[in-house]
């Protein structure tokens, strides 16, 4: 089975690492080039994008929004800020209405600050926190600004004290965080109870697949994987249509472009990463605009020679 370059959306299961994730599928597809685009703890469910091959290179330049429907326990403080951990302090939680639990979210909406818990995969002094914590150090941990586009209340069980939300957020925003936080602004504890993430990316969890589900069918994984040039949409294309440029940029040289023909597209955005193809839609790379010398400086050059 030839595998082709780019991205399988796994449908990731509790208790399994990203980390192991990447592991079965090196296997499974007989490839060493494998990473995710990003770690989901290993209590989290969904959606966990995979690159394979040439794919690896263009993580950094997809889409890093990522989309999570969870649950917060409120009453509850634990060491990892989910109900995993150990509990160290408990609280009563308030009673109010649904309508006003939604006007406490707005605390969590837009650009916000907000401390990671202390097990999490941030470095503090070149290491990890998770492990500075599991070895009982003491430490602090910076705010860290992150934005929350979007913030759903689904349900709030009073009884309980379980809230249920949906969430749409950048990269490196913790829903372990957001819950905890939530409980000190309910004069309160919390945590979080359950996370499942739908989408991340630009992928998304109906194009998902358990892992289990490719190891019964192995003709499965070719089909799935998505292009790479398919994950890229969301960025402006240039499109080299003489040979002569293609050699340019194949050897790493900027290619002389029409500024006036950016400026004209309002669809393109030369402040940003530009796919370059070529008339046949293959993907060549990615570069940069350099507008005072009106060229397109490669960045990342596939089959360079």
């Amino acid at each position: 089975m030839v595998i082709k370059d780019g991205f399988l959306v796994i449908n990731k299961d509790k208790g399994c690492t990203s980390h192991d994730c990447v592991n079965q599928i090196r296997k499974l597809l007989n490839t060493k080039k494998v990473g995710h685009t990003g770690t989901l703890d290993p209590e989290v469910t969904g959606t966990l994008p995979i690159a394979i091959g040439s794919a690896t290179r263009f993580i950094q330049y997809l889409p890093q929004d990522k989309t999570y429907i969870g649950q917060i326990k409120l009453g509850i403080r634990t060491s990892t800020d989910d109900i995993h951990g150990k509990i160290i302090n408990e609280k009563d939680w308030p009673k109010i209405t649904y309508e006003q639990l939604d006007q406490y979210l707005n605390y969590f909406r837009g650009i916000i600050k907000q401390i990671p818990p202390k097990v999490s995969s941030v470095h503090v002094n070149g290491e990890r926190a998770y492990k500075k914590s599991f070895n009982n150090e003491n430490f602090e941990l910076e705010p860290r600004e992150v934005k929350v586009e979007e913030l759903n209340l689904i349900k709030w069980d009073q009884m309980n004290g379980i809230i249920e939300i949906k969430i749409k957020c950048s990269g490196g925003t913790y829903i372990r965080s957001i819950a905890r936080d939530l409980g000190t602004v309910l004069n309160s504890e919390g945590c979080l109870l359950l996370l499942k993430r739908i989408s991340a990316c630009g992928f998304h969890e109906k194009n998902s697949i358990k892992i289990s589900e490719l190891k019964r069918d192995k003709n499965n994984p070719k089909n799935l994987i998505i292009p790479t040039i398919s994950a890229l949409e969301h960025i402006s294309t240039l499109v080299l249509s003489h040979e002569e440029e293609i050699k340019f940029w194949q050897s790493g040289r900027a290619i002389k472009v029409d500024i006036n023909y950016f400026h004209e597209s309002k669809a393109f955005d030369f402040t940003k990463p530009i796919k370059v193809i070529d008339k046949r839609k293959t993907l060549l790379g990615i570069g940069f605009l350099n507008r005072e010398e009106s060229n397109i400086n490669p960045k990342l050059v596939l089959n360079a020679k």
